[in-house]
């Protein structure tokens, strides 16, 4: 059984639309394997086919670089919606939608949103045309269901990994959220940015649970990282190269605003932020990170030294309460700008 809908037809078409002769493939880790598949079909149009096989995190993660060095004239994207306003390769976005069928794993989640009745109902992508069956089935157990506006993205109810401003829009009118989709990643995110009760309908492991919890934890570890970097003298500013993840003149601002304080402060330019890298400069005291969000969010155990998200800034500063921050969302509005 297919898990995804790849949708081989239309690629073929958009390719001979284009006229394109060379043709770069990128896939999340996740549909990896599928490329050689790709490949191959595109091979049969007398199309000259990469494989990028570098990590892929998103739609801001457009494989622009590579492309160009490669003098590609198309690059097939897979597993996420359009994302940046501007490209510089001409680029087919295929959102492989699950083909899973979510009514056995709603009907699941049911038990747990017992002491709710107006529920919030999101998903990724993937799933976004599932989202009016789970609405029925939700409405017949006597829920009031509510799906945000698309916003910023494009689909009503869908978030991404660091654009919940979907579920905040609507987070008022709500108890509790549900939401649709595979893994932690996504529900965790929804559950900090909203500070609702969430909880998540699995339709690749049939299962469902809550998330809210694990939600408060994170940020508890967020608060106990912004004060170890309050004690910090020296500061790099991580400048984000991928294209959808470039937030230049907040790095600059951020380095400003540290100085003013006498905080001795670098900007470090990096394509992926890892431990080994942020590493190789021992002498940092602490790390402003204003690439991917999720990176001091979800990884931020992982490097020795405290690794700030840009928003945590005025909060290290003082200028800026923990609170209102929380209060605010902590997706707030300048992660989700487009590079």
């Amino acid at each position: 059984m297919k898990i995804y809908d790849l949708e081989e037809e239309r690629v073929k078409q958009e390719i001979s639309r284009l006229g394109a002769k060379k043709v770069l493939i990128q896939l999340p880790d996740g549909l990896k394997s599928e490329g050689l598949r790709i490949a191959k079909i595109l091979e049969k149009l007398g199309v000259l086919p990469f494989i990028s096989a570098d990590p892929c995190y998103g739609a801001c993660d457009i494989a622009t670089e590579a492309a160009e060095s490669l003098d590609v004239d198309v690059i097939v994207h897979y597993g996420h919606s359009k994302f940046l306003k501007h490209e510089k390769i001409p680029t087919v976005y295929v959102e492989a939608r699950a083909t899973l069928s979510i009514a056995e794993v709603v009907e699941r989640a049911l038990p747990l949103l017992a002491e709710w009745s107006r529920i919030g109902l999101v998903s990724t992508v993937q799933h976004i045309q599932t989202l009016d069956e789970a609405k029925e089935i939700l409405v017949r157990a006597g829920k009031t269901v509510v799906i945000g506006d698309a916003g910023r993205l494009e689909y009503p109810g869908q978030v991404i990994g660091c654009d919940f401003s979907n579920a905040r829009s609507i987070a008022k009118e709500v108890d509790a959220f549900l939401f649709i989709g595979g893994g932690r990643f996504h529900a965790l995110g929804l559950a900090i940015s909203t500070l609702k009760p969430t909880i998540v309908a699995d339709p690749y492991e049939n299962r469902a649970y809550p998330i809210h919890e694990e939600a408060k934890r994170v940020l508890q570890s967020r608060w106990a990282a912004i004060q170890e970097a309050r004690k910090a003298k020296k500061f790099a500013v991580l400048i984000g190269l991928k294209p959808g993840q470039k937030r230049l003149n907040t790095a600059i601002s951020i380095k400003e605003k540290l100085e003013a304080l006498g905080k001795e402060v670098y900007l470090l330019a990096v394509r992926e932020v890892t431990p080994d890298v942020v590493m190789n400069f021992p002498a940092v005291e602490a790390f402003v990170n204003t690439a991917c969000p999720r990176i001091s969010l979800d990884d931020s155990s992982r490097f020795k030294r405290p690794l700030i998200a840009f928003n945590e800034v005025p909060v290290v500063t003082g200028e800026l309460s923990w609170e209102k921050l929380c209060e605010a969302g902590w997706f707030h509005e300048g992660f989700e700008k487009r590079g």
